[in-house]
């Protein structure tokens, strides 16, 4: 599913499922348009996924930063997470970036976005790799992601690609894992042969 915005003749919508998502993709591009926003576009420059206890259950960086960095983003951004209560708002400075995170049963998903990135579009991300895990998985929990990472990174991958959107339906996703994991089997059930 893709949506443009034409500022001058309202919204367009394209190429959308019939699954409920035109009518929450319309009511959010209506709501975007109230408030003036043009940039729709956010780049997540990395994602954490983090368990309440603290360990980090999934790390992907769309931007370069030397291994140090990351070590101390990971540290910083864990602590100020873990350290908000429940009623506190969802976004957070630090340094030069934004952090959004939103807590799914025992997991903390925290993004780090430029400033100028809308926080809202990206909270909505979340929610969206959240229902596509729990789809593929069937009430995803955090034992999924620990003894399923790869296929956490593959769903992700899917998702976003250098940081930005790329595919919003969560049917076209599920169908691209289900012939992944199809080909996986396939693979995995052909005779090995020994030249």
């Amino acid at each position: 599913m893709a949506y443009r915005i034409d500022m001058s003749d309202g919204y367009v919508v394209q190429g959308c499922d019939d699954d409920g998502e035109t009518a929450a993709g319309s009511r959010l591009l209506e709501l975007m348009q109230l408030m003036n926003v043009q940039n729709v576009v956010v780049i997540v420059n990395w994602l954490l996924l983090v368990s309440r206890q603290g360990k980090v259950r999934l790390t992907k960086w769309f931007v370069t930063i030397p291994p140090k960095e990351k070590a101390k983003i990971v540290k910083d951004a864990t602590q100020l997470v873990l350290a908000r209560r429940i009623k506190m708002c969802n976004f957070l400075e630090y340094k030069d970036q934004k952090i959004v995170y939103r807590r799914y049963a025992s997991l903390f998903f925290v993004v780090g976005i430029s400033q100028d990135d809308n926080e809202l579009i990206t909270l909505e991300i979340l929610h969206r790799y959240v229902e596509i895990l729990d789809r593929y998985f069937g009430n995803v929990c955090e034992l999924d992601l620990i003894f399923n990472f790869q296929k956490a990174y593959f769903i992700l991958d899917e998702l976003l690609i250098a940081g930005e959107l790329q595919e919003t339906s969560k049917k076209s996703v599920l169908r691209v894992i289900t012939q992944q994991d199809q080909f996986e089997d396939q693979e995995g059930n052909e005779p090995k042969t020994t030249s």
